[in-house]
């Protein structure tokens, strides 16, 4: 079988890391295509699949409609600032090069309609790479819900506790964009880590849909008390102002009365954690402290005491089969072995021509969350309406 010709575009942290990680082991894909802003970035990229592969790509470009319109590109892969995933995914589909996306929020509702309706049209497969859903922790809750473990399930929660006021306050001098967002804009700008799990336990468009949801933001200090600490004698950061709050608190409605929380933490001190936890009649499951609560086993003291940290012990009966596989086979590099999961999981379903499982409805459905947050911020909170991007398709599921 012929190698799919795979063009990659944005080679920041993600990129180059997604890249060196793991894409240069994928036997089933070569790289033609490199494509940056930044000179100095492609050249650093070339150079590593020339010492690990033994080739450079032929074609190196800081524009990124080169690789969209080269004959030698099959497959276009976004790892570019946030700003540019929609525009970009959306020619390359005019173009019929289906596209891998690396995650983000969106800028506009009207963006994901574009989205949605290009693929409509066109046809061209386009995936999300949201990680997440590749979890361990997230597969083998996917897995009880499915054996029926965890009854009706009635709650989830999500977050993106994450301490990035290095990579934030450091956005100018290391060309990343998250500082101008953060300056700029006061949303859920990261949603679909906390969301893209969730979404799937709960069927959404599938049978199931979010259709509103509120959110709230806190003050935005923390990234200023950073700076007064660490960059003082920088005039230009301590004069920043940050729009984005320190804690953004967002609650979804779904169709079927299930409801979700998220929460984006990024510029506070504080461990890592996605808070993953799902709350059913019979049982509940979390992520943070490794555990399984069962109904009916002991009091609440009790049941504290025996299922702390308890996960491993379903581990046996509930471990998703994809990742029983993947232990055995050996862990890749790439967040836990996730990045390698999703990507392969993405040219498996295009080379057996199958229909992604993380689809534009799925796609436009999480993107969105970051503008309509925006908006309800900026109404104090109100309820806002989510979009049925599917125009009524996830009733049929």
């Amino acid at each position: 079988m012929d190698k799919i010709k795979v063009g990659i575009i944005g080679l920041g942290q993600r990129g180059y890391n997604l890249l060196v990680e793991n894409m240069v082991d994928i036997e089933k894909i070569e790289i033609t295509a490199l494509c940056d802003h930044y000179e100095d970035r492609i050249e650093k990229a070339s150079n590593v699949l020339f010492e690990k592969n033994g080739y450079r790509p032929q074609l190196c470009t800081t524009d990124y409609r080169d690789v969209i319109y080269s004959d030698n590109v099959e497959v276009v892969m976004i790892f570019a600032a946030w700003e540019d995933h929609i525009p970009i995914a959306i020619m390359s589909m005019k173009k019929g090069k289906p596209v891998g996306v690396e995650v983000a929020g969106a800028y506009s509702v009207e963006q994901c309609w574009d989205l949605v309706k290009t693929y409509e049209e066109t046809k061209t497969p386009i995936m999300m790479l949201e990680n997440c859903c590749y979890g361990r922790s997230e597969m083998m809750a996917m897995n009880m819900r499915d054996k029926g473990f965890f009854g009706k399930i009635v709650h989830c929660n999500g977050a993106y506790h994450h301490d990035l006021r290095k990579e934030i306050t450091g956005g100018i001098k290391n060309r990343h964009y998250r500082f101008r967002n953060y300056k700029n804009r006061n949303c859920e700008n990261y949603p679909t880590h906390e969301l893209g799990p969730i979404a799937q336990l709960l069927d959404i468009n599938r049978g199931n849909r979010m259709v509103s949801l509120v959110s709230i933001s806190s003050k935005s200090v923390g990234l200023h008390d950073y700076i007064l600490k660490n960059h003082s004698d920088d005039e230009n950061l301590v004069n920043t102002e940050f729009v984005q709050g320190d804690v953004i608190t967002t609650v979804i409605k779904c169709a079927h009365g299930e409801t979700i929380t998220m929460t984006l933490d990024t510029s506070l001190p504080g461990y890592y954690s996605r808070a993953f936890r799902v709350h059913g009649t019979n049982a509940r499951f979390d992520e943070d402290t490794r555990s399984v609560f069962v109904d009916g086993e002991g009091n609440h003291e009790e049941c504290i005491n025996k299922h702390w940290g308890s996960v491993d012990k379903y581990a046996e009966e509930y471990e998703h089969p994809v990742w029983k596989k993947y232990l055995e086979e050996g862990v890749h590099k790439g967040h836990g072995g996730m990045d390698w999961l999703v990507l392969n999981d993405f040219f498996d379903h295009l080379v057996d021509e199958k229909p992604m499982p993380i689809d534009v409805y799925d796609m436009a459905s999480w993107m969105a969350i970051t503008p309509l947050t925006e908006k309800s911020i900026a109404l104090g909170g109100v309820p806002v309406e989510i979009p049925d991007f599917t125009n009524g398709k996830w009733c049929r599921e």
